[in-house]
C-alpha cells in the first residue's frame, strides 16, 4: 500500500523551463551582432552538459555556461557589456516570481488527506529554498530534500528516511530521466506528468511495460492515478 507521495518541483508544481527557455532567447538577441544564430542553442546546451559535474543544475551554471558559450564563439572577444547582460539576465531568473502550474493546489491539498507528502528538487539550494517559499506550497508537506542530483541511491535513502520505504512511496514528475527511472528502479512507484518545455538533457523512454508505471496528462488526473495503484 501506498503511504507517501513525493513530488518533483521544477516544472511539476511550477513553472521553470519556460523562464530559462525565454533568457536563452534573451542570450541568441545579446550575440546577434557577434556570432551567427545557426548552432547558438547547441553550443550553450552542450556547455551546460559539460558543466554539470562542476556548476551542477540550477540558474548559476546556466548563467557561467551562457558566459563561457559567449567566450567560446567570439574567441574572447565579446564585449564586458554583453557578459554584464548576461550576468544580470542571470539574476533575473533568480528573482523571477514563481507560477503554479493548473491543479497543483486542488491536488496537494486532496491528496494530503490520505498520504504523506514529501518533495525532492535538484538544483541550487537558495534558489529552490527561495521557490518553495514564494510558492506557498510548503504547507503540504513533511519534508523537503534538495539534492544535487536524482539517483536510485538518492532515492532510495529518501525514501527509507523520510517514508516507509520504497515499495510504499509513489514518485511523481515531469522527467523521465531523473524522477521516473531512477525513482522505479529504487523500487518505488512512478507517475510521468510531462510539461510542454522539458531540457532536453531530461528525455528518456517511457518504461511502458513497468506495472508500478502510469503515465497522466496533467496533476489533475492524480487522484485516479492513485486508486489505479492501489488496486494492484
Amino acid at each position: 500500500m501506498i503511504t507517501t507521495i513525493a513530488f518533483d518541483a521544477d516544472d511539476t508544481l511550477w513553472q521553470n523551463e519556460t523562464f530559462f527557455r525565454l533568457t536563452e532567447q534573451r542570450f541568441l538577441a545579446m550575440l546577434a551582432d557577434y556570432a551567427e544564430h545557426d548552432g547558438l542553442s547547441e553550443r550553450l546546451r552542450a556547455a551546460e552538459v559539460r558543466n554539470l559535474s562542476a556548476y551542477g543544475f540550477g540558474i548559476k551554471g546556466f548563467t557561467l555556461s551562457m558566459i563561457e558559450t559567449a567566450l567560446e564563439i567570439t574567441e574572447h572577444r565579446v564585449p564586458g557589456t554583453v557578459i554584464a547582460e548576461i550576468l544580470a539576465a542571470g539574476r533575473e531568473l533568480l528573482t523571477h516570481p514563481v507560477e503554479t502550474l493548473p491543479y497543483v493546489d486542488q491536488v496537494l491539498s486532496q491528496v494530503q488527506q490520505r498520504y504523506r507528502l514529501i518533495l525532492i528538487t535538484k538544483g541550487d539550494l537558495f534558489d529552490q529554498e527561495r521557490k518553495l517559499a514564494a510558492s506557498g506550497l510548503a504547507e503540504y508537506f513533511s519534508a523537503v530534500e534538495i539534492v544535487s542530483d536524482k539517483t536510485e541511491a538518492v532515492y532510495r535513502r529518501i525514501f527509507t528516511t523520510r517514508a516507509d520505504g520504497s515499495e510504499r512511496t509513489l514518485m511523481v514528475g515531469n522527467s523521465l530521466k531523473s524522477d521516473i527511472l531512477p525513482a522505479l528502479a529504487a523500487g518505488s512507484f512512478a507517475i510521468h506528468v510531462p510539461h510542454d518545455l522539458t531540457w532536453s538533457f531530461e528525455h528518456a523512454e517511457a518504461p511502458l511495460d513497468e506495472p508500478r508505471f502510469a503515465h497522466i496528462a496533467h496533476l489533475g488526473e492524480l487522484p485516479e492515478a492513485i486508486e489505479k495503484f492501489m488496486a494492484l
